[in-house]
């Protein structure tokens, strides 16, 4: 029982969490959008934020077998309170070099507390599953749809707030409530939980085995293929359009909620088997087929101009888009763990969600670039073309069982 009392304040501490990152997400690219900042110049706001999430999940990974998972927690949820401060503190007096030097280092305070965070929680998934393969994933499924649909509900109160309360007082209100959040995980958790061994030197870090090695190449392509439209070229598309700020953040909360929630159900789509891995990796394979299919068909048919209503079809398509890519993205958030060694799995989950922070920052830069160039239609083929690089790397996974056995 102490396992699943453990899960579960991990979980909901997390939701927290996130909805605060997804709500600053929202405020930051609406408040700087309407001030005129260009696509280009609002992807530069998110690099430092992508960027020091590599370095925080490798390091969040070996200083949660060093420290435990809790203090991680605690410090990424600290670092989190300190980035809304900072980034409260932005003039409007301040000149644009200045002020979006001050943006992107808040951004990255934040980056590191996102990464931190997650790392430190998905960690303690394996830390404290005892029930097999089974139970991990829907373990691991149901906290990755879950905070996913929180993020929806945060780009949701991130656009609530930005015309209610405004920009400053938007920040100034997150900061309290993960003030009490922190003091509930500080009261709560187990301080060794997940606490192992470290690695002793950097190489070790980076010396994985040829599954976890080959799911992180494959996470790079898998999320810079969703980010290259959704961070920049969704949002200006749809503003394009004639949408308002709750019409862009209503339905970038809707796109991700309803992504959330597929991923929740995932298991009960993929097909099963007893050692974990030999029917779920080619399942990866197809629905990796699957997703490749949709953004090329969505930018064959927005690049034929049509007549009407455009951001209709787009919304339709991307609708399809979410579904395809929750499955696979549960589906690849299990199968990390279910290559990962037992004794130092949250080096492993960090060293794959340092690629997964990797990927991000691709699809940002090419968000921004993309859609100065030509447009969503521009974003979409850049996302299949990483897609198809995703599913090529799929076809080289091990099927055989995990180096490190699971239950059945």
């Amino acid at each position: 029982m102490s396992g699943v009392r453990n899960y579960t304040v991990v979980t909901a501490s997390y939701w927290c969490f996130t909805l605060t990152d997804g709500a600053l997400r929202m405020l930051v690219l609406l408040h700087f959008y309407a001030l005129g900042y260009t696509p280009l110049m609002l992807s530069f706001l998110f690099l430092l934020y992508e960027t020091a999430g590599i370095f925080a999940n490798l390091g969040g990974g070996w200083l949660a077998l060093r420290f435990g998972i809790p203090r991680m927690l605690m410090t990424g949820l600290g670092l989190q309170i300190a980035g809304l401060m900072v980034l409260s503190a932005l003039a409007p007096n301040w000149s644009a070099t200045m002020s979006i030097a001050w943006v992107v280092a808040a951004q990255g305070i934040a980056g590191v507390a996102k990464d931190i965070t997650k790392t430190a929680s998905k960690s303690a998934i394996k830390a404290t599953s005892e029930g097999g393969s089974g139970q991990l994933f829907r373990w691991v499924a149901w906290f990755t749809g879950s905070k996913n649909a929180m993020k929806g509900v945060g780009f949701f109160a991130g656009g609530l707030l930005l015309e209610t309360i405004g920009f400053r007082g938007a920040l100034w209100s997150m900061a309290g409530v993960l003030a009490c959040v922190l003091l509930g995980v500080s009261l709560s958790l187990p301080r060794t939980l997940g606490s192992a061994k470290a690695s002793k030197s950097f190489r070790e870090l980076f010396a994985k085995t040829r599954g976890i090695n080959l799911m992180a190449a494959a996470r790079i392509f898998l999320f810079g293929s969703r980010d290259v439209w959704f961070v920049v070229g969704l949002p200006v598309f749809l503003y394009s359009q004639g949408w308002h700020y709750m019409q862009v953040a209503g339905f970038v909360a809707s796109w991700t909620i309803g992504y959330g929630l597929v991923q929740a159900i995932a298991p009960f789509v993929i097909r099963r088997s007893n050692d974990g891995l030999s029917r779920e990796v080619p399942e990866a394979r197809l629905w990796g087929a699957v997703l490749t299919a949709i953004p090329v068909v969505l930018a064959i048919v927005l690049g034929s101009a049509p007549s009407g209503r455009p951001d209709l079809i787009v919304t339709a398509g991307l609708g399809l888009f979410g579904f395809a890519f929750a499955v696979i993205s549960s589906l690849h958030s299990y199968l990390i763990l279910a290559y990962a060694g037992s004794a130092k799995a949250a080096e492993d989950v960090g060293f794959y969600y340092a690629a997964n922070a990797g990927g991000r920052l691709a699809g940002i830069v090419l968000s921004g670039v993309l859609t100065g160039i030509g447009g969503l239609a521009a974003c979409l083929w850049g996302s299949a073309a990483m897609l198809a690089i995703c599913m090529a790397i799929t076809f080289m996974l091990p099927t055989a069982v995990a180096p490190t056995r699971l239950p059945a």
